[in-house]
């Protein structure tokens, strides 16, 4: 058989006859391009910006819902344990957070995650409270090493809180839940875990309906503790909860403080810890408060009346600037660390590292020590 005929490059007309279409669709949408009307009605497509549509919303305790999301095209898929950065866009300030991925890889292409409501979150509490069907969201693609070794092995999942959220996603991919039950697929036969899990109360017990189905079942050994019974967990009591704890590789999800404990105490005990920690640190908010610009290397101490662009030019900060009102975003930079109050309605903002936040700072002023990569 023949080979089929190359074909052939575009000739130069063809090239030319290409960019002035280009030049026109661009001049008939300006100031807009051409791809953003597409994000109207194809925001999902490839080659997009990466982002995704809620298409459920699920509550599960009274401050806790599962979000379940279509990414779009170009999503490259995750491991279970793996979490997800979720930027939303709240009061003109896009915000990003990261929240584990709920499951492992689904038949529908949907991912899920589970997002706990705390105190003054003012990412948490818009998904919980306020996010509806048809919602978009930005992503970035999954990420994350909290994940199980391929081979088989006994373990023991400590989660507390939404801690649960990563560790669920591992057992779902071991053990599906169908109409006719939990599944235990060969592939997981060999795995051995005991799942202790910590929660305020029993009522705050994020997924206890699913764990208590998965140790019902025989797939996992649950172990529940609430403070409210319980007390607050003892780590120098987890072998005897865990009697078997020394022949076990422990994998531990929750506040910091819980992990730093676990970390000495496994330390001491030369037993294997992997982590995965969820911030719950609060930003301080006040009035006024030093200004650091990161690049710059350079710090100034701002009062709460004072937007942070007049504050840094004073100290001979050179700064991107334009109408000095809070209308063309020509000052905005990214606030990586720390709290500012809008001086137009008082409204605050915070950032902790890794969460992306940009900030106009012709209208915003220090509302405590804050950072900014400039």
């Amino acid at each position: 058989m023949s080979a089929p005929a190359a074909t052939a490059p575009p000739s130069r007309p063809e090239r030319a006859w290409s960019r002035r279409a280009v030049r026109l669709a661009e001049a008939a949408t300006t100031p807009l391009l051409p791809a953003d009307y597409l994000d109207l009605f194809a925001p999902l497509r490839p080659g997009a910006a990466l982002r995704g549509r809620i298409v459920e919303v699920i509550p599960e305790t009274a401050d806790a819902a599962t979000l379940v999301i279509k990414p779009g095209s170009d999503w490259a898929g995750h491991l279970p344990g793996q979490y997800v950065r979720v930027g939303v866009d709240v009061d003109g300030v896009r915000q990003w957070r990261a929240y584990s991925l709920t499951h492992g890889p689904r038949r529908d292409g949907f991912l899920s995650i589970t997002v706990k409501a705390v105190p003054d979150g003012v990412v948490s509490g818009y998904l919980v409270r306020e996010a509806k069907p048809g919602t978009l969201v930005h992503l970035e693609q999954a990420a994350g090493e909290f994940v199980l070794p391929p081979e088989c092995g006994s373990f023991l999942m400590v989660t507390a809180g939404s801690g649960i959220t990563p560790v669920i996603g591992m057992l779902r991919n071991l053990f599906p839940s169908t109409d006719q039950g939990v599944l235990r697929p060969a592939r997981s036969a060999a795995f051995d875990i005991v799942v202790l899990h910590v929660a305020p109360s029993e009522p705050d017990s994020i997924f206890l309906r699913d764990l208590r189905a998965l140790d019902a079942a025989g797939a996992i050994r649950l172990v529940a503790r609430y403070d409210d019974v319980h007390g607050v967990l003892d780590v120098d009591a987890l072998a005897e909860l865990v009697p078997d704890l020394a022949e076990r590789t422990t994998y531990a999800c929750g506040p910091g403080g819980l992990l730093e404990a676990l970390e000495a105490h496994h330390d001491a005990a030369g037993l294997t810890l992997q982590t995965e920690q969820f911030r719950v640190s609060r930003v301080a908010v006040g009035e006024g408060g030093s200004v650091t610009f990161a690049q710059a290397g350079t710090t100034v101490e701002a009062d709460g009346a004072t937007p942070i662009l007049d504050a840094a030019e004073a100290a001979g900060v050179l700064m991107p600037s334009g109408c000095r009102m809070g209308v063309c975003f020509g000052c905005v930079l990214p606030l990586t660390e720390g709290a500012v109050r809008d001086l137009r309605n008082g409204e605050i903002t915070t950032a902790a590292p890794g969460d992306d936040v940009t900030v106009q700072t012709c209208i915003n002023a220090a509302a405590g020590p804050c950072e900014f990569d400039h």
